[in-house]
């Protein structure tokens, strides 16, 4: 008789397992995010901030094309009708009111400038540009995918694909709104803003309408911050 087989050693993740794997799909492009707001925080100020940020850009967007055969809910999923998409531009808004009024001594830990703010104050309209492009269009896919779709359903089901948003429990909207403002030097508008976020999700089941709220924040943030010159806000 044969004794048994040895033990397999696990390979490595195929391209295309990566690209279809639930979990990792979500978790990567907001790691490689974070990873460059991890170099930014530790690069010598003498060295200009503004390629860094580009290349920030540049790398989760190129993430979430390549990645894009693993977001189901970005392709399918309830079909937001137009009191949904209503009720995301007026989320977005109220949460950019809240934010630039949350800004509280007490609520703050460090600064928000940044290598993004460095490079709008630094240089107007390239720096303009760029922070749109980022915070705008590929910053609100990245962390909604990452917080609400992924982390916010996972709490209830490690299927978390499985999860309907609608049924999501005000247990997993708070344990991630708490830790979605932990991200943000103003963390008591980042938890608020997550509550907000998490509620329009369970609300409409979609999470297209959360990423059009998150963008616009994110818009109305940028063009206030420019005109008024209130940098500590990126």
């Amino acid at each position: 008789m044969r004794g048994p087989e040895p033990e397999r050693s696990r390979q490595p993740f195929s391209a295309m397992e990566l690209r279809t794997h639930p979990v990792l799909a979500r978790v990567l492009p907001f790691a490689t995010y974070i990873v460059f707001l991890v170099a930014d925080s530790v690069r010598p100020d003498e060295l200009g901030g503004g390629w860094l940020y580009a290349l920030q850009v540049a790398a989760v967007a190129a993430l979430l094309a390549w990645l894009w055969p693993a977001y189901e809910e970005l392709r399918g999923g309830p079909r937001p009708t137009g009191r949904d998409w209503l009720l995301g531009l007026a989320v977005g808004a109220i949460v950019f009111a809240l934010w630039i009024n949350l800004d509280f001594g007490w609520a703050q830990v460090g600064s928000g400038r940044g290598v993004a703010g460095e490079l709008a104050a630094n240089d107007r309209h390239v720096g303009l540009l760029l922070r749109l492009l980022g915070a705008v269009l590929v910053v609100p896919v990245m962390e909604e995918l990452f917080w609400r779709s992924f982390l916010m359903r996972w709490l209830e089901n490690r299927e978390f694909r499985a999860v309907d948003p609608r049924s999501v429990s005000w247990r997993a909207v708070s344990i991630t709104s708490v830790v979605f403002g932990a991200e943000h030097h103003l963390w008591l508008a980042g938890i608020v803003a997550g509550l907000a976020y998490g509620w329009l999700y369970r609300h409409t089941g979609s999470i297209w309408t959360v990423i059009l709220a998150h963008a616009l924040t994110n818009l109305l943030l940028e063009v206030w911050v420019h005109r008024t010159g209130s940098w500590q806000f990126l």
